[in-house]
């Protein structure tokens, strides 16, 4: 036997963070190595921090990240631990995403990232370079830089950085090939709701493809708009050994016996016959000797115990109880966002407590919640004292929503302000009839007047109280205009700008079965609507809500045009006659295209899809365009 064990740590950064996230590292550095980890695995852009967008076109920026590598080598080099973090360096005047190697006290390698998102949420291609350097290694601050492979006392070692997992022709293959047994994946891949079984599912079949033993580790936390859920995953030629806890900074390990790889490979005929052929036609991958003086892990390893089912039987599944897909699919959604708000809260020096307008319905409830589940997690004595609550009715406002409003704060003990705006509502009116020259408003500026005193409300408590306004519209909503600029669509962070009506209200009958607030009782009982003119229903003047979703997802995701819309959702929904499915499509697409200029000016939101309405980061949209082309072939004039 081989035995390694091998630990993987999340740490929760902040971009240009360099000491605090070095300190973050080092502490749990030192908690593997009293452990006896082999090798430690640390995330991508570790000493930085993720994503650093064009922070990395600042030399400065790039240039100290080395001196607290070389601090987190200083402050490890009694512990005999192969670490593995995440950085960024300047070579030949281009930079850099690395992965690097620490031992010992001494930074031993460098390696760059190959592979490059540049779509959906990602833009590394727009500054880093591709880690292909011409002769395959080269030096870096007096340190071996390029395509390498460690060769330890226990085995040999690839780096790597995030999205080379990713590519079926990343530089995993040509390093198995040249003997690496262990291959160690740094990683900062944000969360998105179904990602998680596809990461594993992708590494399995990495891990089995190239008969290697696959950690990786993956970043946690927020920054700005995307969430990092952490953890990460042990796999052994396609075998799962570890699955490290999500949504925590920490770590995790688990014994390994790297013999298990190097037999395997001996045995899988296929593999071998692949390696014979690559080898006749590429050079090997350069191996560096990692000197003993650096790394002996000898005595570490003595004591290691080979790595046993916890059920005692190798045939037998364990018996872990199991989340069900309904809970886990609202779990993982609910505590994203509740990190997504808690991070950008704390690691913004200019908070001191979270506020919401608070309407009675279903989108400012399930943004309340979400704040109070962070809340209870940093002040579980007393969460509500983080959050104040304001409700502002109108002379539209139900007694049911303002009952509702009441109930919920009373269940969580978040104080609730009510702040009528009816007088203001009045006088707001009749300037803008001055304005107009006596002319009336027509009924949509009366409703957006309503929604814009609201906005400013909040702004101007926001000003003075150092409190982080949370805008509270739902993504459906938003795609298709039905927001007001100023008024619903103001705030400083949007929590569910990315989340579909649908699924809002899937997580509020979630918490409700839940938690039994009476609160969220009230608020489902009453059609949505937003109350700005007398018995609004959002369904009525929209459609409902599952065709607009539909419609939505097929339109701006699966970028179908109208005409295959209505097929889909016609199949969807054999219940709706014809002439009602094309007319919701006809208006869904009408509304999405003209309104683009309205969701372009929402706030940072939240990111946990991979469809976002995000022009800076996702889909990226023309404001101005003429919308014949959704006809397709036909001629727009017939």
């Amino acid at each position: 036997m081989r035995l390694v064990r091998i630990g993987l740590a999340s740490v929760n950064t902040t971009v240009g963070a360099f000491a605090a996230n070095t300190d973050r590292a080092i502490r749990i550095a030192r908690d593997m190595a009293t452990d006896n980890v082999t090798v430690g695995v640390f995330q991508e852009q570790l000493i930085g921090g993720y994503p650093v967008e064009d922070l990395i076109q600042w030399q400065g920026f790039v240039d100290g990240q080395w001196s607290h590598l070389e601090r987190f080598a200083a402050a490890t080099s009694d512990h005999p631990t192969l670490f593995i973090v995440g950085v960024a360096v300047d070579f030949n005047g281009l930079r850099y995403n690395c992965a690097a190697a620490v031992a010992g006290g001494s930074i031993l390698a460098v390696v760059p990232k190959e592979k490059l998102p540049t779509y959906n949420i990602f833009y590394e291609g727009r500054t880093f370079a591709r880690g292909i350097i011409a002769g395959g290694v080269d030096m870096v601050h007096g340190v071996p830089f390029g395509d390498l492979i460690l060769e330890c006392d226990f085995g040999r070692v690839a780096m790597e950085v995030c999205e080379d997992l990713w590519s079926p022709d990343g530089p995993m293959g040509r390093r198995a090939y040249s003997g690496a047994e262990l291959v160690c994946n740094v990683s900062s891949s944000p969360y998105r709701v179904g990602v998680v079984q596809t990461r594993k599912e992708l590494i399995a079949t990495r891990a089995a493809d190239h008969q290697v033993t696959i950690a990786y580790s993956c970043q946690v936390g927020a920054n700005d708009a995307l969430i990092f859920d952490g953890g990460g995953y042990i796999n052994q030629n396609g075998k799962p050994m570890l699955d490290a806890p999500r949504w925590r900074e920490g770590w995790a390990a688990v014994n390994v016996d790297l013999d298990r790889t190097a037999r395997l490979r001996t045995e899988n005929s296929t593999w071998r016959a692949d390696q014979e052929d690559w080898a006749q036609h590429n050079d090997p991958v350069p191996v560096l000797p990692v000197s003993s003086d650096l790394l002996d892990t000898a005595a570490g390893r003595r004591g290691l115990a080979y790595p046993v089912p916890a059920s005692r039987s190798f045939f037998l599944p364990s018996e872990e109880p199991r989340q069900s897909a309904s809970s886990a699919f609202c779990e993982d959604i609910l505590d994203a966002l509740a990190m997504g708000v808690g991070d950008y809260f704390e690691k913004n020096p200019f908070f001191d407590v979270l506020g919401i307008a608070l309407s009675g319905g279903r989108d400012s409830l399930l943004t309340l919640l979400v704040a109070h589940r962070y809340a209870s997690r940093v002040r579980p004595e007393n969460p509500g004292s983080l959050i104040r609550a304001f409700t502002m009715p109108s002379q539209h406002t139900s007694d049911e929503t303002f009952d509702a409003a009441k109930t919920i704060c009373e269940n969580l003990g978040v104080p609730l302000v009510v702040v009528p705006i009816a007088e203001a509502y009045e006088r707001e009116l009749a300037a803008a009839e001055t304005m107009l020259g006596g002319q009336d408003t027509n009924p949509i500026t009366k409703q957006n007047i309503q929604a814009r005193i609201r906005g400013q409300r909040m702004w101007n408590w926001s000003n003075t109280s150092k409190g982080l306004f949370l805008q509270t519209g739902n993504m459906s909503e938003k795609a298709v205009g039905y927001t007001t600029i100023g008024g619903d669509l103001e705030g400083a962070l949007g929590v569910l700008a990315n989340v579909p009506k649908t699924v809002v209200m899937y997580l509020l009958d979630y918490l409700l079965d839940r938690t039994g607030y009476a609160g969220i009782a009230k608020v489902l009982a009453k059609p949505a609507g937003p109350e700005l003119a007398p018995n609004q229903v959002g369904e009525s003047e929209l459609m409902p809500f599952p065709v607009l979703d539909a419609c939505f997802h097929l339109f701006a995701a699966e970028k179908l045009l109208p005409s295959e819309v209505e097929l889909v959702v016609a199949e969807m929904f054999p219940e709706l006659p014809e002439q009602d499915v094309r007319a919701y499509v006809e208006k869904f697409t009408r509304m999405f295209l003209s309104n683009i200029y309205k969701w372009v000016q929402a706030p940072i939101s939240l990111h946990i899809g991979n469809l976002d309405l995000d022009r800076e980061r996702a889909l990226q949209l023309p404001v101005v365009q003429d919308k014949s082309w959704t006809l397709g072939g036909t001629d727009a004039h017939d």
